[in-house]
């Protein structure tokens, strides 16, 4: 399988290209709008054809690549049925399985950071998106988030796999890129080491976060698949 993280500054974004060496398609993971020719130039570096970006779910932080790949590559856009993005060509439910040549991404229904995240789970690494982060995990103060629903999930969808499964957020802003299962089960700081249901609830409640920089430009472009009006000079 040829394989690249990309790491987008600005917002401390993760992207993800996964391709098949052998049908030579490819799926990019939590794609964001100012980096899309580096991914085009990547994939035809690699001759690979673009057929989805998957995405982990509706962000408030960057405006996904989804709708220009879309138009300049041919690619679908997939999300969640309950993301809130209708504009997605394939819209997913949990244990749906996306198959592109060697490639099979199971979809595993995460909410709680918001109501429609998924991860995606390929035998020997998950992509958790903004659900469980290296020591960390997504907010839970907006976007229909839920404190509660998100330990769930994690436990259920993430923590419930094997210690070596690796572990690609979809950001980080400590200069980490990958964990594993076994060491967020045993060290997440927000989820670590047995931490019950009630402490994380209580924990998370209790965060100050700040309003999220980007969301409301972001937010409304990511529900139509990252289509953004440009102003027209008068």
């Amino acid at each position: 399988m040829i394989f690249k993280q990309y790491f987008e500054p600005d917002t401390s974004t993760f992207t993800y290209l996964l391709g098949c060496e052998r049908t030579k398609q490819a799926v990019l993971i939590d794609t964001v709008e100012s980096e899309v020719q580096h991914y085009i130039k990547d994939l035809e570096e690699h001759g690979l054809k673009l057929v989805y970006t998957l995405e982990t779910h509706v962000h408030a932080d960057h405006v996904t690549g989804a709708d220009t790949l879309r138009q300049k590559l041919g690619s679908k856009s997939v999300v969640h049925r309950d993301a809130g993005a209708m504009c997605g060509d394939l819209l997913v439910t949990d244990g749906v399985h996306i198959i592109v040549g060697n490639i099979d991404l199971e979809v595993r229904y995460t909410p709680g950071h918001t109501n429609g995240c998924v991860s995606y789970f390929a035998g020997d690494r998950i992509f958790t998106g903004d659900a469980l982060l290296i020591g960390g995990c997504g907010r839970t103060d907006f976007q229909s988030g839920d404190s509660g629903q998100l330990y769930d999930s994690i436990h259920a969808q993430i923590f419930s796999l094997d210690d070596d499964v690796i572990i690609y957020p979809g950001h980080d802003y400590n200069g980490n890129t990958v964990s594993t299962v076994g060491e967020e089960r045993k060290n997440n700081k927000r989820l670590g080491n047995n931490r019950s249901r009630e402490d994380f609830i209580k924990l998370m409640s209790e965060l100050k976060l700040a309003y999220p920089k980007y969301i409301d430009t972001a937010l409304p472009a990511n529900q139509a698949c990252g289509r953004v009006e440009i102003p027209q000079a008068s």
